[in-house]
């Protein structure tokens, strides 16, 4: 069964970095569309980025694109969320998903068939 563990989260001034880590077993990152979310209490779920299974090709939302950068590593079968120049509004519980299908036009949490239990990242002003 696929499981996918999220782990590098934690407490970050405001123009900081942090990367999140995402590790999968039961899939490979090749085979799969692999994105990020986040989630505030109150909130939905907002789609972050996306890293396409076989060309590549990366989306993100509007909110973080230029500060965020997605990315795979084959080998080890991990999936990367840098995150620089950190804002407040950025605190959320982040989440690592994928599905074995082709990547949505939207990063929408219905395209994604496989989640982990999330981490938490906590940006301070």
């Amino acid at each position: 069964q696929v499981q996918l563990v999220e782990s590098g989260g934690g407490s970050v001034q405001a123009g900081g970095p942090l990367t999140l880590s995402c590790a999968a077993s039961g899939y490979r990152a090749s085979s799969n569309c692999v994105g990020w979310f986040r989630h505030t209490p109150g909130k939905d779920r907002e789609g972050v980025a996306q890293i396409y299974r076989v060309s590549g090709n990366r989306d993100y939302a509007d909110s973080v694109s230029g500060r965020f950068t997605i990315s795979k590593n084959n080998a080890n079968n991990t999936v990367y969320l840098q995150m620089n120049s950190l804002k407040p509004e950025d605190t959320a519980i982040y989440y690592c998903a994928a599905d074995p299908g082709l990547c949505p036009r939207r990063i929408l949490p219905d395209g994604f068939r496989y989640w982990g239990r999330g981490t938490q990242v906590t940006v301070s002003s």
